[in-house]
């Protein structure tokens, strides 16, 4: 008996669709939503209905997984009403110091479709700051001989509340000799200076007492005073000057501990002791001094810490030259920060949709991919690309945000997972980069007929046989996986007669063996074919 099996037609290809992943990318909102809260809310309050404002329904939450992509998380997002909750503490003064706007920046992504929502939060102050002088007293000594009219600057309060919550005026206590005014640094800090009235006697009165008082504008207004005593000393004749008023320097962020800023210089026409000049920080913040050091003796600054330009770009310095009359000149210091491109851009995957059906076209979304760099200008402009030759690409999609596509038919067979690195480099000089892996599984579709290990068997049997007896085994297999891969057997085809094949052979649907239904006899039946798929 002559047993063949031909190869059986491919089966009808199956695709298997992912609406959220088949669906075309919808442009984010031309503006952003906005919002305006004050500081230091209690977790869990209400900003506003996210949802609602963005249009979306709340039914439809569940599946479009309504979510904040933000470096910090200050927010988060009711999955069930859609409400913007604060999920942190917001200090208006550790966030943004004392810029005047101070706005939370952060993108809210919905999926099925995919969308993402540029929103803004604005932080508003409240006054939960008082001014406080850096001294509970402050001491001077003035000659006898200083004519009224001459002034003397004095430290400022410091407020970390910024508008109208921050420090508005100071006044001092009712005296004889003394009046009070206002002056406003370059970068917009008020300093009181003590004016002098009449000409003081140090026979009649060698100490006065003095009560300064710093009042922010709250409601109600807070306010934070320090003690003044002078002294009246002998005369001493001339002053110090400095050769400027003001002094400009650039410093490159990346400069070392311990760099010369400058050395500023005043000199006194007295003689002997009189002449001798110390240099000291005078109305500047706490900053200043964290940042840079001053040399009493020479007046050579130099830098004491690190600088940070996206942090702050600019300083201040209040110098104060003394004689040991305490005659003071002061003089004022412009440092500007330079960036450089000290911060590597940051690659951040917002979304990943994986597994992905190996029949999926090419453009199929695959990941949103957002990047990141604190450093300005081309420092901080980033571009993406992928490393090595894949099959999949990136597509620039809004702000600073990626689509990672297919580029062609994947095929489990060939390669069931990739790893995909994504690289992100600014446009600095040197240019930095970072990278990150995404691993994506590819899940099997039914793309692959079943294959015999041979095209035809050829058996013999002999007559007289025993029914039920195994006659041959045929044997195919199928690359795919799970049920896609399972193999069955049947007879499709014979040149018996269909109502006598049944009473001759029968074949395993699950092992491929064939039996023989009776015993054969070789006058009535030489020989037959049968085909299986």
């Amino acid at each position: 008996m002559r047993l063949s099996a031909e190869r059986s037609s491919a089966g009808r290809w199956r695709q298997v669709l992912l609406p959220f992943l088949l669906s075309l990318f919808r442009g984010a909102l031309p503006d952003q939503i906005r919002y305006s809260i004050p500081e230091e809310l209690a977790k869990n309050s209400v900003v506003g209905n996210l949802a609602k404002d963005l249009g979306l329904r709340v039914r439809d939450l569940p599946a479009r997984k309504l979510r904040v992509s933000a470096e910090k998380d200050y927010f988060t997002v009711d999955p069930d009403s859609g409400d913007l909750l604060v999920s942190d503490r917001i200090d208006r003064e550790q966030i943004c110091g004392k810029k005047p706007l101070c706005i939370l920046d952060f993108d809210a992504v919905a999926e099925k479709p995919l969308n993402i929502f540029h929103v803004a939060v604005v932080v508003q102050d409240i006054n939960d700051n008082m001014p406080l002088f850096k001294q509970s007293k402050i001491d001077l000594k003035i000659g006898e001989s200083t004519k009224p009219g001459k002034t003397f600057p004095l430290d400022p309060a410091l407020d970390s509340d910024a508008g109208p919550n921050s420090l508005q005026r100071y006044h001092l206590n009712d005296n004889e000799y003394f009046d009070l005014t206002e002056k406003q640094t370059p970068d917009g800090r008020k300093y009181p200076e003590l004016i002098l009235k009449h000409s003081l006697d140090r026979e009649e009165k060698i100490f006065h007492q003095l009560v300064l008082t710093a009042v922010d504008g709250g409601d109600p207004p807070q306010s934070g005073t320090t003690q003044i005593q002078i002294q009246v000393t002998d005369a001493n004749d001339n002053p110090p000057v400095f050769s400027q008023d003001v002094y400009r320097v650039s410093l490159r962020e990346g400069v070392p501990p311990g760099f010369p800023v400058l050395q500023v210089t005043a000199t006194d026409q007295d003689e002997g002791i009189n002449a001798e000049v110390t240099y000291s920080f005078h109305n500047v913040d706490e900053q200043v001094e964290q940042f840079f050091n001053l040399d009493e003796t020479t007046g050579e600054i130099t830098t004491k810490d690190h600088f940070d330009f996206e942090m702050v770009n600019s300083y201040t310095l209040g110098i104060e030259a003394k004689d040991p009359g305490d005659l003071a000149a002061h003089c004022s210091i412009q440092v500007e920060i330079l960036d450089e491109n000290d911060c590597a851009p940051e690659v951040i995957v917002a979304s990943v949709f994986t597994p992905l059906p190996e029949d999926s076209p090419p453009g199929t979304v695959i990941a949103l991919i957002k990047t990141r760099d604190r450093d300005s200008g081309e420092n901080g402009e980033v571009y993406c690309g992928l490393l090595g030759k894949t099959e999949f690409t990136l597509k620039s999609y809004s702000k600073n945000y990626y689509k990672l596509v297919t580029d062609r038919t994947l095929d489990r067979e060939q390669t069931p997972e990739y790893n995909v690195t994504i690289t992100a480099t600014d446009r600095g000089k040197p240019p930095l980069s970072s990278s990150t892996t995404i691993t994506l599984r590819v899940t099997d579709v039914n793309d692959n007929a079943p294959v015999f290990q041979q095209p035809a068997y050829l058996v013999h049997v002999p007559e007289n046989n025993p029914p039920r007896a195994s006659i041959a085994q045929v044997s195919a297999s199928d690359p795919d996986l799970g049920p896609n891969g399972q193999v069955s057997y049947s007879i499709v085809a014979s040149d018996l007669e269909p109502r006598a094949l049944s009473s001759y052979v029968s074949v395993s649907a699950h092992s491929g063996v064939v039996f023989a239904q009776r015993a054969f006899d070789h006058e009535q039946l030489r020989a037959f074919e049968l085909t299986l798929q």
